[in-house]
């Protein structure tokens, strides 16, 4: 690492993959004004060029997928998949536990956190890009042999509309989805919270159905630390 490198480089586009990672990183800038975060940031052009299939960057994750971050101050120690890298920023920069919670002092709130991380990661994350891609095609913007999609389009928008109801359930008496009482801001909410701002492009066009998640997301995006994430990377034109 250069004198002139900041000790992150972070590969990114401005889909809710790559948002998550830089909500984290400019939260964590504003909570610790004095942190050891600084990260530069470089935006892949994965609709004309697709570099993340590039073998340099297959080099680097073999999954050909963004985000990724190489840690110039570890020996240029790659993270790959939005949640470990989520969990690795927390462990490295945000030593009091201001936007997650102790593992070993606070065992409980720390595994409801990871299973909302999971749960944003196993399922609205899969099946919101499967919609997202259906809702494409559907428009004629997919694979020119791909037929007739109305079935499952269907199928994952209902899915993805399922998965809202669950965070509907659990954000019926709170504000965040982990920590006691009403909540904390945290690593579960930053994952997810992305997927709903983009909820269009899957063809889910209002959250009225689910008032608490209306509420919810509305809340976090609210945050200066959001806003500046969201200004990292843009988002690529289908």
């Amino acid at each position: 690492m250069t004198s002139t490198e900041a000790p992150i480089l972070l590969y990114t586009v401005g889909t809710a993959n790559g948002n998550s990672v830089s909500v984290a990183f400019e939260e964590i800038k504003g909570l610790y004004p004095d942190t050891l975060l600084s990260y530069d940031w470089k935006q892949l052009d994965i609709m004309k060029k697709a570099e993340s299939k590039e073998p340099w960057f297959i080099k680097l994750n073999p999954n050909g997928r963004i985000p990724i971050i190489v840690d110039r101050s570890r020996n240029d120690f790659v993270v790959f998949e939005t949640s470990a890298i989520l969990l690795y920023a927390a462990q490295q920069y945000d030593k009091s536990f201001k936007l997650w919670f102790n593992p070993e002092e606070d065992i409980e709130n720390y595994s409801t956190m990871l299973q909302w991380l999971f749960f944003g990661h196993g399922g609205i994350g899969p099946m919101q890009g499967q919609a997202n891609f259906f809702n494409f095609t559907s428009k004629g913007m997919g694979p020119a042999d791909a037929g007739d999609v109305t079935f499952s389009l269907k199928r994952y928008q209902n899915e993805v509309k399922r998965l809202y109801g669950v965070l509907q359930i659990r954000l019926g008496d709170r504000e965040y989805l982990a920590g006691s009482g009403k909540g904390k801001y945290s690593l579960a909410d930053i994952k997810i919270v992305p997927w709903l701002r983009v909820r269009s492009i899957a063809g889910i066009e209002s959250l009225d159905e689910w008032p608490s998640v209306k509420s919810w997301v509305q809340r976090c995006e609210s945050r200066p630390g959001f806003q500046a994430g969201l200004k990292i990377a843009t988002l690529p034109k289908f």
